[in-house]
């Protein structure tokens, strides 16, 4: 199929597919992403770590649900108790999927993310959040960190090996990475 050079200029020219404006006039046609987020009290707390949801909808009182724009990254924390303590940390670092990407189903996520770190346990899921906590340290937004940093943390928890940090050099580069064609 051949376009037409105008077409082709108005398309190096228009907005990249993610973009806020660029979406913001396709209203209907925009697969968001929604994720449940809940908190009771002393049992069960299932929240954001990190990410910028384009709008929270309040549920009730226990429970909400963020959504998010496609390809917009966000970290979800579920810690759970009974009478005896904690039963299950789980933390999970995703990308919202974008029009035509491929997703993975995970609960609580419609219609699904694409799963960048999976962590469950306690120590694992406290070594990742140091993380975050460093990189928040250096002034570095983590929903602008790059994915194959959170496949790496993964990847080094599965195979029990100490978690690299992430550094101003790392980001610098994964910055400059994605201005290039």
């Amino acid at each position: 199929m051949n376009a037409s050079p105008a077409t082709a200029a108005n398309a190096a020219t228009a907005a990249p597919p993610h973009s806020l404006p660029s979406l913001a006039g396709q209203a209907g046609n925009v697969p968001l992403t929604r994720v449940s987020l809940a908190y009771i009290e002393p049992r069960f707390m299932l929240y954001l770590r990190f990410g910028e949801p384009a709008r929270t909808l309040r549920l009730d009182h226990w429970r909400r649900c963020a959504v998010f724009l496609p390809g917009a990254m966000f970290c979800r924390v579920r810690w759970q108790a009974n009478d005896y303590g904690t039963v299950r940390w789980q933390l999970m670092v995703m990308q919202a999927g974008t029009p035509l990407g491929d997703v993975q189903r995970i609960p609580g996520v419609r219609p699904g993310a694409h799963l960048l770190l999976h962590a469950e346990g306690e120590n694992a899921v406290r070594a990742v959040l140091e993380r975050i906590d460093g990189i928040d340290a250096q002034g570095i937004a983590a929903i602008d960190v790059s994915p194959a940093y959170w496949r790496t943390l993964a990847n080094r928890l599965a195979a029990r090996l100490p978690l690299p940090e992430y550094t101003a050099e790392r980001h610098a580069a994964w910055l400059a990475g994605r201005v290039l064609p």
